[in-house]
């Protein structure tokens, strides 16, 4: 009853203390038409809010979003069912769907006299522009007496959530060094460009074919070994995100490190459309999704990666160790890095960290296009100690597309003279 009184409307506070104020001049000056006229002013909005205090819907609510995973600029569509459980009709019922600002207005419906044992379903649209994970709900019900004097707002507990992933770019296919064309049981495979040393070996027992030897292998140990079955070959790719805010320029919404996302989602999608192991790495964590081609039991295999990047945020740290200790454990692969802002040190931290023959690029967002300045020398000096050291160097300005830059990689010579890419690896 005290969520009732408190919920008198507007129409009902001013009925009410419209009858208190008549009562109170007809006991002043003793007129009995004026009291019952207040009496029955004032009893007015309180039976309303006793109605509505006691009504006991049961209701039961259910929500359903379509798709679950929309990329940012997309709509998604929410349905919300509504379930009358009691054994007797409702009214009129006003129902309001809670939802963040960045998906639109809340949604308001009206539904009408709903039966015993029924259903009604309403369906509206919620788009954002902006990638992340939005909560939808908990549904929200008013009721209200016929003469509008009260209105009471009971609310479901349930939620659910809308990812909104990265926007990404088609980027196109380029020969990419360390790809390695063999056969198998039904397709072409691939391998990481260190080639068959990555076969994991063991001592020959008794029992095993011969035509499992590895000769290789056999020599340099001195015994006889064999390779293993259980271990197959396949291309790997680690995609690291340089999520250090200082190394970042620009609005929260249009700046550097929200195109370096959107560069990295692209990326790691375009690597398992192409049969890559891909590893995501970002905010010092690791997200690992199986290619598309290799991938059997899910139909999104790069579902992890995305929902990773989708609530991704810039990290305090601005130390590049990070960074370089993922190279470092990564070389055996195919590694690619999208960069913010980068000093002569933290290049010269990067080129040491690569080794092996692995192949390594670097798309390099140039933070000074999003300032509208020129490129710095600093800037241009860290790319080429990179290059030195075998990167291949993508620069990335504002104006540019991620696709025309990575188009560079099928030029011969790679992206630039001085980037040095692993050779091919043949059967």
């Amino acid at each position: 009853m005290r969520a009732a009184l408190a919920g008198l409307t507007p129409r009902g506070r001013a009925l009410l203390a419209a009858g208190v104020t008549a009562f109170l001049l007809a006991a002043m000056l003793d007129q009995q038409d004026i009291m019952r006229v207040g009496l029955l002013a004032t009893a007015l909005p309180l039976l309303a809010a006793a109605s509505v205090a006691r009504t006991r819907f049961r209701l039961g609510s259910d929500r359903t979003i379509e798709p679950s995973r929309t990329p940012a600029g997309e709509s998604a569509a929410v349905t919300v069912r509504l379930e009358n459980v009691a054994h007797l009709p409702t009214g009129l019922l006003m129902v309001e769907d809670a939802v963040p600002k960045a998906l639109g207005p809340r949604p308001r419906f009206v539904i009408d006299r709903l039966p015993p044992q029924s259903i009604r379903s309403v369906s509206y649209t919620v788009h954002a522009d902006r990638r992340g994970r939005y909560p939808i709900g908990p549904l929200s019900v008013r009721l209200t007496d016929p003469f509008g004097f009260c209105q009471l707002d009971r609310s479901f507990s349930g939620q659910r959530h809308l990812l909104v992933t990265p926007r990404t770019e088609v980027l196109p296919a380029v020969p990419l060094s360390g790809d390695w064309s063999g056969t198998g049981e039904s397709r072409a495979r691939s391998i990481a460009t260190a080639g068959e040393d990555d076969v994991a070996v063991r001592e020959y027992r008794h029992g095993d074919e011969l035509r499992r030897v590895h000769w290789r292998a056999t020599a340099r140990s001195g015994s006889l070994m064999v390779r293993r079955e259980e271990q197959p070959w396949e291309s790997r790719a680690t995609v690291i995100l340089d999520d250090r805010k200082p190394a970042h320029a620009g609005e929260p919404l249009s700046g550097t490190f929200e195109r370096a996302v959107g560069a990295t989602a692209s990326i790691a999608l375009h690597l398992s459309h192409r049969g890559y192991a891909v590893r995501l790495v970002a905010d010092g964590r690791e997200v690992t999704s199986p290619s598309a081609v290799d991938d059997g039991t899910s139909s999104d295999p790069t579902g992890l990666v995305l929902d990773a990047l989708a609530v991704a945020e810039p990290s305090r740290s601005s130390s590049i160790h990070t960074l370089t200790r993922t190279v470092r454990h990564g070389s055996d692969g195919l590694i690619v890095m999208v960069l913010g802002a980068l000093t002569l040190r933290e290049a010269d931290a990067l080129a040491r960290a690569r080794h092996g023959m692995g192949t390594t690029i670097a798309v390099a967002l140039d933070c000074a296009s999003w300032k509208h300045e020129s490129t710095s020398p600093d800037t241009l000096n860290s790319w080429d100690l990179l290059r030195s050291a075998g990167w291949a160097v993508l620069p990335l300005s504002r104006a540019e597309n991620l696709a025309d830059s990575w188009r560079h990689l099928g030029f011969s010579g790679g992206p630039s003279a001085n980037a040095t890419l692993a050779p091919e690896v043949s059967a």
